[in-house]
């Protein structure tokens, strides 16, 4: 199947859903229930059957950008849904030989700490157990990400954030755990960027965003002018999507393989369970969505990309049905529910049988 340079739209109702998709959206929102919501963009089969925008404060990173009115050429914080685009690129680099295997050890491609090399304990993580955060590294997010106490933030604020990142004390074994960590995503885009030869943004536009026709983007960096792997990456919400339809297509853009699908397919499986029930590929979470009003199958499995506020891409591969979301709701609770509820209340209860 190929797609056009842009989204060719589709009415609801061919698409599958129910015809006042639209107005269904609209009602949830005027009613204030999904809060901080800026946009949402669904497509069906590879055609576009919604995309609203709204209004409301925004922030790059910590920086406030005012009231903001969204619209379709609007960049938006995708904070950690740029780890999974990470997990991609680092797909790509591995068929293009440019990055080690998941199976080599980790600290042997960071030469340049050969104190921590040397230590026996460290030589047992593996590439892998960052793809899969399971580094068994001290690493805590839980502060607010406006504070020297998250791990991340004193990440972007080291001198060295590498060094802050693999010098971190060992609290398990590796493998044992999922514990969430942009310092993982970090290393990854260091592996990108080293075995490329390229910083981590510009490799993405040459092997990713551009094949995709993705030409207005942003990647912010930290103090040090390198790409935050973890959370840096700015997209709009289409834009999103076609990552989405490439995921869903196994790797393929408009006849084009942008992504091995070789690696999707291990990228794309389980490798670890998370404790709130999700389960962890390489970047990508997987799940289950309760199965749309009058069926009575299984639900359906998911695969997809969250970040802090309420950024999500939902690929659900037996409907063909990608969801993009971004919203404003930074450290609250509300980053969860905004898209909970777009997705239970609004797009499922629509999807017919």
């Amino acid at each position: 199947m190929t797609y056009a340079a842009d989204w060719q739209s589709i009415d609801a109702a061919e698409a599958g859903f129910a015809p006042d998709l639209a107005d269904r959206l609209a009602d949830a929102w005027s009613a204030g229930r999904p809060p901080g919501l800026h946009g949402v963009v669904v497509i069906r089969h590879g055609r576009l059957v919604l995309e609203r925008y709204g209004a409301g404060e925004d922030f790059s990173w910590n920086e406030s950008l005012g009231w903001v009115t969204f619209g379709p050429d609007t960049l938006h914080d995708l904070r950690s849904v740029t780890k999974s685009v990470v997990g991609l690129l680092y797909g790509i680099a591995l068929a293009a030989g440019r990055v080690p295997g998941p199976d080599e050890p980790l600290y042997r491609h960071f030469p340049e700490y050969p104190d921590l090399a040397a230590d026996s304990r460290r030589a047992e993580i593996t590439v892998e157990h960052a793809l899969t955060m399971t580094l068994g590294l001290e690493w805590d997010e839980s502060a607010p990400y406006t504070s020297t106490a998250n791990s991340e933030i004193a990440m972007e604020t080291a001198p060295d954030r590498f060094r802050f990142i693999l010098e971190r004390p060992i609290v398990e074994a590796p493998g044992t755990r999922w514990r969430y960590s942009g310092g993982a995503s970090a290393l990854l885009g260091r592996l990108i960027a080293r075995g490329t030869g390229q910083p981590l943004q510009e490799f993405a536009r040459n092997a990713l965003f551009e094949p995709l026709g993705i030409r207005r983007l942003g990647w912010l960096a930290g103090r040090d002018g390198v790409a935050a792997a973890a959370s840096g990456l700015r997209l709009a919400p289409r834009d999103l999507a076609r990552i989405g339809q490439t995921v869903l297509d196994r790797g393929r853009w408009s006849g084009r393989e942008v992504v091995p699908a070789a690696w999707l397919d291990e990228a794309l499986r389980p490798h670890v369970q998370m404790d709130n029930g999700l389960e962890y590929g390489y970047q990508w979470y997987l799940g289950a969505l309760p199965s749309p009003a009058g069926e009575s199958a299984a639900p359906l499995q998911w695969v997809g990309a969250m970040g802090n506020g309420g950024q999500r891409l939902i690929v659900v591969p037996e409907r063909a049905l990608i969801v993009a979301i971004t919203a404003g709701n930074y450290n609250s609770p509300a980053g969860s529910t905004t898209p909970a509820t777009v997705l239970n209340d609004v797009i499922l209860p629509s999807l017919r049988p």
